[in-house]
């Protein structure tokens, strides 16, 4: 189980074939802030989306840097990942329809479970459908 994003890491790197990850980072609006955040209630909003390979990323620390560097505004990172064929790791051209993808998830709420999602201090975030 990834209960942190070093552990999504490892097992990219340790796939048979090369794997890019495809990062969707997303704001949250809650829809009664004052209710409790285990059962809090809103939006989710993409603002930005990358796709990397894993040796480009050195860990979780870096990539919220990164991140920042282009936009402070989100709360979640949504990661999935794609496979490449044959020993070659998928470009980034193959991995802007799937990115695209993420995004129509996202913001339809639709399919949002098959995506591995943490805050900002590495907490993995289950999200459910309204």
């Amino acid at each position: 189980m990834i209960t942190q994003f070093k552990d999504l890491l490892s097992y990219a790197k340790e796939q048979p074939d090369p794997q890019r990850l495809l990062f969707l980072f997303a704001k949250t609006e809650l829809a009664n802030p004052n209710k409790s955040k285990k059962n809090a209630k809103g939006t989710i909003t993409p603002t930005m989306c990358v796709d990397k390979l894993p040796s480009e990323i050195a860990n979780y620390a870096a990539l919220i840097k990164e991140a920042d560097s282009i936009s402070k505004e989100w709360d979640f990172v949504f990661i999935s990942s794609l496979s490449g064929i044959k020993g070659q790791p998928p470009s980034t051209e193959d991995a802007d329809p799937y990115l695209n993808k993420m995004t129509n998830d996202v913001t339809s709420g639709q399919n949002i479970a098959r995506y591995v999602v943490f805050d900002r201090q590495d907490n993995p975030i289950e999200l459910l459908p309204n």
